[in-house]
């Protein structure tokens, strides 16, 4: 079984905004496999199970909010008895421009706190992770305020075209593992880099 985390804020103050992206691609995988993501009790998230391309996964949205986000990680892979290497993390990366997907198998946290949390959590960062451009804040801005802007019309329409993109990453690594996505999905711009 493999475990697809999206991270983001749980709560309507947080949807369309782009800290909130794992949780638009959860939600879209969802949609594709016509799963329902329901609130669990047993791990502090909101999660689902599915097939995906012939393989079972459970789909999780923690509600821990971001940077406690490896409680319900954590919680999640104890009660499917599932370890680190059938995990893949989906999240927000303000370093990548927007419109590109970086895929990883292992690493660091890179500054983000959720997947910090996720790595303090559950032991160890070897798992597969799918970190998608949020575009650079710019200079007058702090971070917070930049992951945590809603969103215009225009943009939205456009990140609803790399989630799709990373939809399709996360269905690659389940079905020919994290080096066949890896190959197919990064370096690829989704979106002209003018955002």
């Amino acid at each position: 079984m493999n475990v697809i985390v999206g991270l983001g804020n749980p709560g309507q103050r947080y949807e369309r905004t782009p800290h909130n992206v794992g949780f638009d691609v959860v939600d879209r995988l969802a949609q594709r496999v016509g799963c329902r993501v329901r609130r669990s009790l047993r791990f502090r998230a909101r999660a689902g199970k599915a097939l995906m391309a012939g393989s079972p996964v459970l789909l999780v949205k923690p509600e821990t909010f971001m940077n406690n986000s490896g409680l319900a990680v954590a919680g999640a892979l104890r009660y499917f008895k599932v370890s680190r290497d059938g995990l893949v993390v989906v999240l927000d990366d303000a370093d990548l421009p927007v419109g590109r997907i970086r895929i990883r198998p292992a690493g660091r946290s890179g500054g983000h706190r959720g997947l910090a949390s996720v790595i303090e959590h559950v032991g160890g960062d070897d798992f597969a992770r799918v970190r998608i451009g949020v575009g650079r804040r710019k200079q007058d801005e702090n971070l917070v305020s930049h992951v945590l802007r809603p969103y215009g019309t225009e943009e939205w329409q456009d990140i609803m075209k790399v989630v799709e993109c990373a939809a399709d990453a996360v269905e690659q690594i389940v079905e020919s593992g994290v080096e066949a996505a890896m190959n197919a999905f990064n370096g690829i711009a989704v979106l002209p880099e003018q955002l």
